[in-house]
């Protein structure tokens, strides 16, 4: 299989949909060479509702600064598969993802409990840092964390970066029940590191820190006068996060002057990305993220209004978004999102209505461009937010690359 032979094959795979447990993923890195329980690489493993994808991010820049060399596994993607799997900044290469994917379906095409999307990749991403002799590999949970197919690897260190309502088909209906999940991650002899969590979710990851033995630590705040690549007051609590484990993994190998250039020149995707002057994009995709979002615009755009471009799926607090946007929204387009999961117009509509938004103009556009385009007309700034789906639509418009659909 070529590349796209490949990528076709791995997306077809969703139809197995999302399986949580962690006996299939433990035979499948055995099977491919990669022996959870044989030495390795120190990982850390970064759980949370929002917040993984920057700590991670800001993470391996510090370490690789550092002339560390790092695998990073992240998901989802917001333009191309290739994204998911980063030796030292770089991308996995194609002809690496067609081989390790070839390999990989000749493995279990006989396995009566097929393999997911998110362990297939998984496992080739493991096989990549253990061939490029990676000395840090930073791990985010795709859901969850106890059930987490990346919770089947031993980890050096854990991340808890924040908890909130998301996937409640999954994970539970209350922060409590959310939180356990979250909380799976910490093992025996683990220290873990948190975030501002709520007071009912410090309380449940407390409780699992206390009954294991090991040690809960918080991280120091960043200093007053340190700048961070990514914009938003939230990302200086992501950044110190950040900074508390590259310290605990290599401290001895970094320097405060080396770490405060690379919070300050740290980036990641579709994270309050701004385009050029009047254009921005962010994957807020449930309401503690769109307060984020919010609070983030008021402080780079001050009272400006913002033309929202909005896509999304389902299963999601579609009116809870719209609700916590509404004090920066000047007007509304709505996009469909190209996933089978996405909500129709008329749905979001009635979302927008919901959350107290049915007073503001409207449009619907059946392209992105021109959703963008027709927003832009208007003029002011326009935001495109609402799924990472739709940013990463976005960005390949922006960048002239081929945006991968996927569900995951």
């Amino acid at each position: 299989m070529n590349y796209q032979d490949s990528i076709d094959w791995l997306y077809g795979t969703q139809t197995f949909g999302i399986k949580l447990g962690l006996d299939n993923m433990c035979r499948l890195l055995t099977a491919f060479g990669t022996d959870p329980q044989a030495p390795g690489p120190a990982i850390l493993h970064v759980a949370g509702t929002n917040g993984k994808g920057s700590v991670c991010a800001v993470t391996d820049r510090i370490l690789r600064d550092a002339g560390i060399k790092t695998g990073l596994f992240t998901s989802p993607h917001l333009v191309t598969y290739r994204e998911r799997i980063r030796v030292n900044g770089t991308m996995i290469p194609e002809e690496t993802v067609a081989a390790g994917l070839n390999q990989l379906r000749g493995l279990v095409v006989d396995w009566e409990n097929h393999p997911t999307f998110f362990e297939l990749t998984l496992a080739l991403a493991m096989r990549h840092f253990l061939d490029e002799g990676c000395e840090v590999v930073i791990l985010e949970t795709g859901m969850g964390g106890r059930l987490d197919a990346t919770n089947a690897l031993q980890s050096d260190f854990c991340v808890i970066t924040s908890i909130g309502l998301d996937h409640q088909q999954w994970l539970g209906e209350t922060i409590r029940e959310i939180a356990g999940e979250k909380a799976g991650i910490l093992k025996s002899g683990v220290p873990a590191i948190i975030g501002e969590l709520h007071p009912d979710a410090r309380d449940v990851v407390g409780r699992r820190a206390l009954a294991l033995g090991i040690p809960c630590v918080e991280a120091h705040p960043l200093p007053d006068d340190w700048e961070t690549g990514l914009k938003g007051p939230h990302q200086r609590d992501n950044a110190a996060l950040a900074v508390e484990a590259a310290c605990r993994l290599e401290g001895e190998r970094l320097t405060q002057d080396g770490i405060r250039r690379s919070v300050a020149t740290a980036s990641w995707p579709g994270r309050f990305q701004q385009i050029d002057d009047s254009l921005f994009l962010d994957g807020a995709h449930n309401p503690a993220a769109a307060e984020v979002l919010c609070r983030t615009w008021q402080e780079e755009c001050g009272d400006e209004k913002a033309h929202l471009v909005f896509g999304a799926v389902g299963s999601k607090d579609v009116a809870g978004v719209f609700r916590a946007l509404l004090p920066v929204l000047a007007s509304v387009s709505f996009i469909p999102v190209k996933t089978e999961r996405r909500l129709t117009v008329e749905e979001m509509k009635g979302f927008l209505k919901e959350a107290g938004g049915g007073a503001l103009p409207q449009a619907e556009f059946e392209s992105l461009p021109d959703a963008i385009a027709g927003a832009r007309a208007r003029g002011g700034k326009t935001l495109v937010a609402g799924s990472l789906f739709l940013v990463g639509e976005a960005l390949g418009h922006f960048l002239g690359e081929r945006f991968e659909v996927s569900l995951q």
